[in-house]
């Protein structure tokens, strides 16, 4: 295995499902995949999603980690409240953020919001 461990962001979980070959190609030899509630959240929220769409997303989910949020998990708490107060991001990019640095992950995004926060590797697509 490849040792890569990748958190996609909602962005990028849009491009992939809508066949963005770069990003397949880039997960086949990922060791691990996985998204944060947050993003399963905001991408079953958009508004033009149909039918298909929540069928194929369904199918992505059998696929990846979904990383939810528990007052158990403080570690992960302190690392979000770091993120959101030293960067200033809105919350669920705090969030989005500070579960892949928990995690160890890379971030897939193309948002340029989480380009300041230093110690992130972000992969843009």
């Amino acid at each position: 295995m490849s040792g890569n461990r990748f958190l996609l962001d909602t962005n990028a979980i849009t491009a992939l499902l809508q066949g963005n070959q770069s990003l397949v190609d880039q997960l086949k030899e990922a060791e691990w995949v996985g998204i944060s509630i947050i993003s399963q959240l905001e991408f079953l929220a958009n508004p033009a999603l149909n039918e298909v769409d929540k069928v194929l997303f369904d199918s992505f989910l059998k696929r990846v980690h979904v990383l939810d949020l528990t007052q158990e998990n403080t570690e992960l708490i302190v690392v979000i409240l770091q993120i959101r107060l030293k960067y200033k991001v809105k919350f669920p990019d705090a969030i989005i953020a500070g579960t892949a640095l928990h995690l160890s992950a890379k971030l897939i995004s193309s948002d340029g919001g989480f380009d300041n926060i230093k110690k992130l590797k972000v992969i843009k697509f």
